[in-house]
């Protein structure tokens, strides 16, 4: 009997709407997608790269030379090129930084997984010395920690390394040190720096190089009373969650009367109760104000009245309402106190302090400030700039800024970057490679090595300068055994990069290595890119 012939792919014989992409055809797909965003990033990296312009649907524009920020608001199509996206970006949310980075290493590795594979090399065997290269490096990373003391001076670098690859030099000058002093204010000892207690607040005026660094709080309200005090010195703070307005009884409820007197008697009695509560708060002001220049300020999480304000203007006493709940515990970390939630039984003990609460007004938005606390442990940065552009612009790099300085700290230790660390990972893979292997496996050991140079060269390139030239300078440094050194985006030159302050950090090296190796490994692999959703008839 003749044998019965097999379906041309076994999806289309379950359902006969479905696509199905060969081995051959998938794998070109997958190098081509990877290729084609490795492209669209690579002309971002670096302090000397260019700027994107991204334009959504509705018009709305966005500038940037991040590479978190582009792959999070590019759209795909190509289900490869969304799967490198994602895992860039998971490489931002990590770490801060490494993210157009991430995505060159991974179309680096597929361009040169395929020239073997083209040549009949099974794509298991190029994953296997992956695996065996990123299992290597990992270890070896050990080795090339830069011991460095975790100073006030190797932070603003990395600061400044990190700022410089997404904002002009001069700005990232003035934000490295704002940035250092705004997470070593808010590190504790024995405890994860949290930079949520680092707000950042943005004011669109004045120029980009004059964002600063506020050692307390600044909130975007202001004092709904006209006659409140706007600019106080030496001010106590009262931090509160305590309902200061009228509010209507949860259930139905009303009263009768036979008289004007009656009706006047009974809204009075209704009004007591929140006016005894104001009236205890403006007691604790007398209490610790009386006889000296002190002021007092109350920052309430929930509602305060007119009346209510009224009684507090008339004391002098600034009082803002319906404070962000973020901010009540930036509040108390910044000037001190404790948080109450209630008014029964004040004392001067969960009062906070403050050397000048202020107020500012910008057009239709005010913007209070809290500042001159005496032992900070909450800072806000406030951004300013000529344009909405800008601003953003600089809101993204702060962001990463402040991830880049705390993954120093908690690693303790750094590696040198300009692509020193890519060029001496290059020169130890290719030894393992000759000591330590044989077989084929080998091959995908010298693919890995000859990807990681992918990041010289393209620094190099977006400098303006000789490609092969720079590679072949900075390779006869480290041949000589001068492993630091690494590429000058200004010279072309090699140069020593921890002389010179250009640092790379542990951590994001390690998780861009780990994910680059990971995401390429799976791509090669895919034999079969099948369309077969519940939908595809449709």
């Amino acid at each position: 009997s003749l044998p019965t012939p097999l379906p041309p792919a076994m999806a289309q014989l379950l359902n006969r709407g479905a696509e199905v992409t060969g081995r051959d055809m998938a794998l070109s797909a997958t190098i081509s997608a990877a290729q084609g965003l490795r492209e669209v990033l690579k002309t971002n990296l670096g302090p000397k790269g260019t700027i994107k312009m991204l334009v959504d649907g509705a018009g709305a524009i966005k500038l940037t030379k991040d590479g978190g920020v582009l792959l999070n608001e590019m759209q795909f199509q190509n289900p490869t090129a969304s799967l490198i996206a994602r895992t860039a970006t998971a490489q931002d949310d990590m770490c801060g930084d490494g993210t157009t980075s991430t995505v060159l290493i991974i179309g680096e590795l597929l361009k040169q997984a395929v020239r073997y594979i083209s040549e009949g090399l099974h794509p298991r065997v190029v994953t296997d010395g992956f695996d065996f290269a990123r299992d290597e490096l990992t270890k070896w990373m050990e080795t090339q920690k830069l011991q460095k003391s975790i100073d006030r001076e190797l932070l603003v670098d990395i600061s400044r390394l990190s700022l410089a690859t997404k904002v002009k030099p001069a700005i990232a000058n003035q934000l490295a040190e704002m940035l250092t002093d705004a997470v070593r204010t808010v590190q504790r000892e024995g405890q994860q720096i949290d930079l949520h207690m680092v707000e950042i607040m943005t004011m669109q005026h004045k120029k980009d190089d004059e964002s600063v660094l506020v050692r307390g709080l600044v909130m975007d309200h202001g004092a709904r009373h006209p006659d409140m005090p706007r600019d106080l010195k030496n001010a106590y703070v009262l931090t509160c969650n305590v309902s200061l307005e009228y509010e209507k009884s949860e259930v139905n409820a009303g009263f009768y009367y036979g008289s004007a007197e009656q009706r006047e008697g009974l809204v009075k009695a209704e009004r007591a109760m929140v006016n005894d509560r104001v009236q205890k708060v403006i007691d604790l002001k007398k209490k610790v104000c009386a006889g000296t220049d002190k002021t007092f300020v109350v920052i309430n999480q929930k509602g305060i009245d007119p009346e209510s304000l009224d009684m507090l203007a008339r004391e002098n006493i600034l009082g803002l309402r319906r404070a962000k709940r973020r901010n009540m515990e930036r509040l108390t970390l910044a000037c001190g106190g404790i948080p109450v939630n209630s008014v029964d039984d004040l004392t001067e003990d969960v009062l906070g302090f403050a050397g000048h609460v202020h107020e500012e007004v910008l057009g239709e938005d005010k913007f209070t400030f809290v500042e001159e606390t005496k032992n900070p442990m909450s800072c806000t940065i406030l951004i300013k700039g000529a344009s909405r552009h800008s601003i953003i612009q600089i809101k993204d790099a702060v962001r990463d800024g402040l991830r880049a300085v705390k993954n120093t700290i908690e690693d303790g230790c750094v590696l040198p970057g300009g692509g020193a660390f890519e060029m001496a990972a290059k020169r130890h893979l290719y030894s393992i490679a000759d000591k330590a292997m044989i077989g084929k496996a080998k091959l995908g050991v010298i693919a890995f090595a000859d990807a990681l140079l992918c990041i010289p060269k393209t620094l190099a390139e977006n400098s303006g300068f000789d490609v092969m030239d720079s590679l072949i300078k900075l390779e006869e440094e480290h041949i000589k055994g001068n492993t630091t050194m690494g590429l000058d985006v200004n010279t072309g030159n090699a140069i020593d990069s921890s002389a010179m302050g250009i640092y790379d950090g542990f951590h994001v090296k390690k998780q861009m290595l780990g994910l680059a190796s990971v995401i390429s490994t799976q791509l090669l692999l895919v034999d079969e890119v099948l369309r077969a959703g519940k939908d595809v008839n449709k």
